[in-house]
């Protein structure tokens, strides 16, 4: 039996896309390079923005298709899909297919109405159910009707076979209803997961040789799980993996974490980043806006002014971290000044990197039915201004980094060279350098000696870790 992902959106997809996979995985499955020929694809859903399942409507288009010729429906696009007709030709079964993730947690009830060539319609809370649905794939039976958890099931290993970086849910949901987003309504609620699961997937981790992690929620800062009438708040896990992996002598050496909420990044977590080196020289710490009405409206409960003593305490705890953030122009009701409070927070700030978007309304939140909607010119044009200071800001700040040497993961082969290789330092930098295809998956130090638009170069000095 065979299997297709496709995966849009955030590292908890990627991360939950992995735990299926290892479901079929462990069922014997292999993976197809092609839905064109698998027997089962799924098809890994984001809601945060309507372009996202925009993308997402027009390749649902295209597996019906696909179906069509799998399926030898009379008149079908058979030119279109040539191993799927070669497929049908021998008589193969159709392909099943399945939609997951967070649309296809808002259109649990509808989206099948639309497309009918969709098997499966999987919700965030039916996860736990896949592997019927392999079961039902493999003995080639009707389809079983799904049902819904009570609560969120975390799987017990998110991993890609082969990797050396591996995603690691710690929490899911959101309880914080930021009025322009969709993802407490999909997600749902708040919940931590029990730190003995944590650990046993460190260990497997471990085992498979991984060196990098990325622990993941919506809110990582919200974490918060008892045991033993003991309180275990984010900063005590992050100091308790610390020195879980010193005990167990893990292979993982580097621990990342997003996505953090200002609201809740504590002292005390910046406190355990200091003392522990295993913990990466980076936080993202998305603002979304520098006027503090313009955040009031978005309840994302702090101000301009907190926010900006967060960055100050960070920067004297961890003067050597650099930060990334998200900012989120155009938003209803910004003025002039808004916008200029947003340009002065980011120079005053000085982010390394920033994701940048203007509002787009979506619907089913708040924010949606405001009044004073920014046309989108205007969005597009305080969008632009912004992406050119930070380039600006970004280029500043890279150009200081070079002559430095510096510890890198090495990641992947260039695309557009194979002799060189692309990787990653703590800081969240990368660097192209000339290195063979083995030290993939290797810590190495490199020397950063130019700076080629925006991408660093550098020469290997020696091996790292």
């Amino acid at each position: 039996m065979t299997y297709f992902f496709e995966t849009y959106g955030c590292q908890m997809n990627q991360a939950e896309s992995a735990a299926l996979e290892q479901i079929l995985i462990n069922r014997g499955w292999t993976a197809s390079d092609t839905p064109e020929t698998a027997d089962l694809a799924v098809i890994n859903t984001c809601s945060v923005r309507a372009t996202a399942e925009n993308r997402v409507f027009g390749r649902l288009g295209w597996f019906t298709a696909l179906k069509a010729v799998r399926s030898r429906i009379r008149d079908c696009k058979k030119e279109s899909f040539p191993y799927a007709a070669q497929m049908a030709a021998a008589g193969k079964p159709t392909i099943t297919i399945v939609v997951t993730g967070c649309m296809a947690e808002r259109m649990l009830k509808t989206l099948q109405q639309s497309y009918p060539a969709v098997d499966y319609v999987v919700g965030n809370f039916q996860k736990s159910h896949f592997s019927d649905i392999a079961q039902a794939v493999e003995k080639n039976t009707e389809h079983i009707l799904l049902e819904q958890d009570e609560t969120y099931s975390f799987a017990p290993l998110s991993y890609e076979k082969g990797a050396f970086s591996a995603f690691v849910p710690i929490m899911h949901g959101c309880n914080n209803f930021c009025t322009y987003c969709i993802v407490p309504y999909v997600r749902g609620r708040e919940v931590s997961r029990n730190p003995a699961e944590i650990f046993a997937e460190l260990d497997a981790l471990t085992e498979r040789g991984v060196c990098e992690i990325t622990l993941l929620g919506q809110n990582v800062n919200s974490y918060h799980y008892t045991q033993d009438t003991h309180d275990i708040d984010f900063p005590v896990l992050i100091q308790k993996i610390a020195e879980h992996l010193k005990k167990t002598d893990s292979s993982i050496k580097w621990i990342r974490f997003m996505s953090s909420h200002p609201k809740d990044l504590s002292d005390r977590l910046l406190d355990v980043m200091a003392q522990e080196r295993v913990l990466c020289r980076h936080i993202h710490l998305p603002v979304q806006h520098g006027s503090s009405k313009i955040l009031s409206a978005m309840n994302r409960k702090y101000t301009r002014e907190q926010y900006l003593s967060l960055v100050d305490r960070i920067r004297r705890k961890l003067p050597d971290v650099s930060l990334s953030t998200d900012i989120l122009i155009g938003f209803p009701g910004e003025t002039e000044d808004d916008f200029a409070q947003t340009v002065s927070l980011m120079q005053t700030v000085g982010y390394e990197a920033a994701y940048m978007y203007y509002y787009n309304p979506r619907e089913g939140t708040p924010a949606a039915e405001y009044p004073n909607q920014i046309p989108v010119s205007i969005k597009k044009a305080r969008l632009q201004q912004i992406i050119d200071m930070q380039l600006e800001i970004t280029r500043a700040k890279m150009a200081k980094r070079i002559g430095e040497t510096v510890l890198a993961l090495a990641e992947a082969v260039s695309r557009d060279n194979d002799t060189e290789l692309l990787t990653r330092t703590e800081r969240d930098e990368r660097i192209v350098v000339t290195a063979g295809k083995e030290q993939i998956g290797t810590f190495i130090k490199i020397k950063i000696t130019e700076l080629t638009g925006n991408t660093f170069r550098g020469i290997v000095i020696t091996e790292g870790i």
